[in-house]
């Protein structure tokens, strides 16, 4: 009897398609799934990701609140004009300290994947104070009253120690610091030494245009300013780290 007669007979008889087709599906989904029982992460490490500081943190909180990701997605696909427009693809290590990850599922807007240092302080300032004026076709609203809203810093320590338990490596001493660490990076005049040896590459200095207060706007422009800046892509080797 042929390969292909014994096909037929397969595809012929709905009870041996069944069978075949279960263990198929069954063996297949084992070598899939068992491997990654044995791995420490599934998520390989990228030399520059670390942590959100303490006002990154801060920050994202408010991106989250104000359902900033329903209009934004944070995942350049690997796709040229993507990558071309956006900048280089995502990588699963930029998400991995992510709780919940800000993937987006839709762009009424750009995505904001690698936003952080494309533009000044004053420019995202002036774009969430009044979109238009930097982006006439924009549909983003206003979000003014983030200039006027004082940070909530109380519990910056809980929070750090909440994120340690679902696995974000803050250490003692980063939790110590969370507090000074927070108010550090958006005071022109502050020591930060201790913040950018724990953070490295946090943006620091005023961020909202008025350095005499802590406001939610310093937070969310500290935030988005870090966005896609920890990893060094001229030096780093996409096809190695899926080879």
């Amino acid at each position: 009897m042929s390969i292909m007669s014994k096909h037929q007979k397969l595809e012929t008889n709905a009870t041996l398609l069944l069978i075949f087709s279960f263990l198929a599906v069954t063996v297949g989904g084992l070598v899939e799934i068992v491997p990654l029982f044995y791995m420490d992460n599934t998520i390989e490490k990228v030399e520059g990701v670390r942590p959100y500081s303490p006002l990154e943190l801060k920050g994202r909180r408010i991106y989250i609140r104000e359902g900033c990701y329903l209009c934004h997605s944070q995942m350049v696909r690997p796709f040229r004009d993507e990558v071309e427009r956006y900048g280089p693809y995502s990588l699963a290590a930029e998400s991995m300290y992510d709780r919940p990850f800000q993937w987006g599922s839709k762009r009424t807007g750009p995505d904001l994947a690698r936003v952080g240092d494309r533009y000044s302080n004053e420019w995202h300032v002036q774009h969430l104070i009044h979109p238009q004026s930097v982006v006439p076709e924009s549909v983003m609203p206003s979000y003014a009253f983030l200039a006027e809203t004082p940070l909530d810093t109380s519990l910056i320590e809980e929070h750090l120690e909440t994120n340690r338990l679902l696995g974000v490596p803050y250490d003692d001493a980063m939790i110590e610091s969370a507090a000074a660490d927070l108010a550090a990076q958006a005071d022109p005049e502050a020591d930060w030494d201790g913040l950018l040896a724990r953070y490295p590459k946090a943006k620091t200095g005023d961020f909202d245009g008025d350095p005499s207060r802590l406001t939610e706007l310093d937070a969310l422009i500290a935030y988005m300013q870090m966005l896609g800046t920890l990893v060094d892509f001229s030096t780093y080797d996409a096809e190695a780290h899926y080879r």
